[in-house]
Parts: structure tokens; C-alpha cells; sequence
């Protein structure tokens, strides 16, 4: 019996490309290193030699100004970081929401591009022409000078079912009052959310085995509301509501959102919007006509056929492009500076002038930026893999 060749030991001399390879990258990452550590050096040097501070310690000073619009409770002598963790805050608090805002109206503006009613379709093509090729700049501005100017002064507000406000002072809501229950209930929703998604994933495996189609949108609803309702009653049921009643010069009462607030989230959602229609325009556009007849010759209806033909395979073109919007509007909500509203930005800004600190702040606001890109990239290059045709 042949005995088996014993396998051939791989030569490192420089003649080997991968020793080659290896090498050139190993000079690449020491020169770029070495840059990095003169820039630095150099930096430092040239500060102290004109007598200017550095280093992250005043973070830990108080910071000495107010900030008009808090999520956590946020007072003047409280420390730097704790300000910048307000711009932080309230930098998320814009994005997540014009995230969710503008791929809701760029998905329906995109499929009112398909529809057999002309008006409809003229009005989408308008809208994302128009709103797409306006500086986003000037839409905020723009917006700013409605909620501003135009609309009535908080004396005298436009009122919705005695519980709504919208005025000069901004949007004034109902809310609840917090307590055991409201805290049970969104317990409950999140384990509703975690059986809902168990339910599409068994839902969808019965659909490939029997051809059995279940709900896959009411249902999964109906489980999320139900433990959310289970949850609040677990807690005794709270009813409390904070009302907004209107005062002399402001609302008083439930939650409110300011008007740089309203101006920031309408002008982003309205700019990313347009973007995001086209991008599904041409998501949809690149699904074969013939899945649409096939949908048809079964008897799906065209909205039926939209939903559970045309968008899902739509989905491997739409996401890697919706992906950029969404970073882009993250991005974009730095512009918010212009019109006041306290973000990270302005926070940076603030505490620069107070401590010269011109290095430090502009590194944070690059480290908050690049998280929060970073972050939202991973999460839909995981979505898109998830949503990726994947071949047998």
C-alpha cells in the first residue's frame, strides 16, 4: 500500500507573494502609525507652547450653562459630560425617530409611483422633485419659520379634542403618568414582540412546508397589544393621564415638543423622504414583470401582490441604499445647530467657546458620529443578510 504524501511546507522567502503581501502591510500600518503619533505630538507641542490646556479633565467641571431641551433631568452645575450626554441624547432621539418617520412616507411615496391613479402618482413625482432638490438647510430654516411665525401664540393654540395643542410654543400631548403599570405594560410589549417574532419564523415554516398562508401582520399585532394590555393590568390597571391645559404664556401639562424640536424632525424627514422613494421606486422597478402577472394569474390582488410578491424580493436591492439614507439623516440632524436646537453639535459648540477645548469637543462629536454610523451600518448589513435570497 502507497504510503501518502506527506504535504509540502510552504517556503516563506520574498519571492512568495504572501510573504510579500504580509510584509507590505505590516510597513503600511507602522508609516500610518507614525503619522498619526506626529500629528498628535506635534499637536500637543504647539499647545502648550501657546499656553492653551488639553486633555478630557474638564469633563468633569461643571458646566455652567443651561440646556433648553433635556431627555434626563439636566441642570448648569451639573459636569460637561453629563451636557454632552444631553446632545447625545437628544441627537438619538431625533434620528431614531425621523428614521422611523421617513422610511414610512419614502416606502408610500415610492409605491404611489406604481399607482394607475394619475393624481396620485403626479403628486409623488412632485413632491420628491421638489423636496429632494431644496437645500435641506433651507427647509429647516423653512420650518422653523412656521412653528415660529406663522402659527398662533400659546394663548391662543390650535386645540384638538381638548387635549391637543399646536402653537408658537410647540405641540403640546397627553401623557401618561408613569408608574408600576405603564412599566409592566412595556414589559409586556417586549415579550410580545419576542413571541410575535416566533410566530412570523413558525408561521413562515408552515407556509414553505403546506402552502398554508397564516396571518403574518394582524396576529403578530394582536400578541404584542394583548401582553402589553396583560402587563398593565398585572400592574393595577393605571388610568392617570397627564392632560395639557393651556396656561398664560405656556401649556402646561403632558409632554411637549418644541418647536426646533418639530422644525429639525420635519425637515429631515421631509428631505430624507424623497431620497428614500426613489429608492424604493427603483427597488420595485428591478423585480421582474413577470412575478407581477404570475402574482396576478393567482389571483392576488395588486395590493396582496405589492406586499407578498413585489417588496420582499424588492427588499434585496432597497436595503443596502437605505442603509446610506439612514446614515445620511443622522448626519444630516447636525444642521440642527442652525436653528438652536441643543444637539451634540451645539453642545460641542458651547463648550468649546467656554474652555478652549477645541480638540477635545471636535474629537467627541467625530467618536458620537462614528458610533452611531457604525452602529446603525452593522445593524441593517444584518437585515440585509437576513433578507438575502439565498440560493438552493
Amino acid at each position: 500500500m502507497a504510503e501518502r504524501a506527506a504535504p509540502a511546507r510552504r517556503r516563506w522567502s520574498w519571492r512568495s507573494g504572501a510573504l510579500r503581501g504580509i510584509a507590505y502591510q505590516i510597513v503600511a500600518v507602522a508609516l500610518l502609525g507614525l503619522a498619526l503619533w506626529y500629528l498628535a505630538h506635534n499637536t500637543l507641542v504647539n499647545m502648550q507652547a501657546r499656553g492653551i490646556q488639553s486633555g478630557f479633565g474638564f469633563l468633569g467641571q461643571p458646566a455652567g450653562f443651561d440646556i433648553g431641551e433635556s431627555v434626563i433631568p439636566y441642570d448648569a452645575l451639573d459636569p460637561y459630560w453629563k451636557a454632552f450626554l444631553v446632545g447625545v441624547l437628544n441627537t438619538l432621539r431625533v434620528s431614531a425617530l425621523g428614521i422611523v418617520l421617513a422610511t414610512a412616507l419614502g416606502t408610500l411615496l415610492g409605491v404611489a409611483r406604481f399607482s394607475r391613479n394619475a393624481l396620485v402618482r403626479g403628486l409623488s413625482y412632485g413632491y420628491i422633485e421638489l423636496f429632494r432638490n431644496v437645500p435641506l438647510l433651507l427647509q429647516l430654516v423653512l420650518w422653523y419659520i412656521v412653528f415660529t411665525e406663522i402659527l398662533p401664540a400659546v394663548s391662543e393654540p390650535i386645540v384638538l379634542a381638548d387635549m391637543v395643542f399646536l402653537s408658537k410654543g410647540g405641540l403640546s400631548l397627553p401623557w401618561p403618568v408613569w408608574g408600576l403599570g405603564q412599566g409592566l405594560a412595556l414589559a409586556g410589549a417586549m415579550v410580545g414582540v419576542a413571541l410575535a417574532w416566533g410566530y412570523r419564523r413558525w408561521a413562515r415554516r408552515r407556509f414553505e412546508l403546506s402552502g398554508q398562508a397564516r396571518s403574518m401582520v394582524w396576529l403578530p399585532l394582536a400578541i404584542v397589544l394583548v401582553a402589553a394590555v396583560l402587563g398593565w393590568l398585572a400592574g393595577g390597571a393605571p388610568t392617570a393621564w397627564s392632560i395639557p391645559k393651556p396656561g398664560g404664556f405656556l401649556i402646561e401639562g403632558g409632554v411637549a415638543a418644541t418647536p426646533e424640536f418639530l422644525a429639525v424632525l420635519f425637515g429631515l424627514v421631509c428631505y430624507t423622504a424623497a431620497f428614500m422613494a426613489e429608492v424604493v421606486r427603483a427597488g420595485i422597478s428591478s423585480v421582474a414583470h413577470g412575478q407581477v402577472e404570475a402574482a396576478a394569474s393567482i389571483g392576488l390582488s395588486k395590493v396582496q401582490s405589492m406586499r407578498l410578491v413585489i417588496l420582499p424580493q424588492a427588499l434585496r436591492v432597497i436595503i443596502p441604499p437605505m442603509t446610506s439614507q439612514y446614515l445620511n439623516l443622522t448626519k444630516n440632524s447636525s444642521l440642527a445647530v442652525a436653528i438652536g436646537y441643543p444637539d451634540v453639535v451645539s453642545i460641542a459648540n458651547t463648550s468649546l467657546n467656554q474652555t478652549g477645548r477645541a480638540v477635545e469637543c471636535i474629537a467627541i462629536v467625530m467618536a458620537v458620529y462614528l458610533a452611531t454610523s457604525l452602529s446603525t451600518s452593522a445593524a441593517m448589513n444584518w437585515y440585509n443578510r437576513r433578507a438575502a435570497i439565498r440560493e438552493r
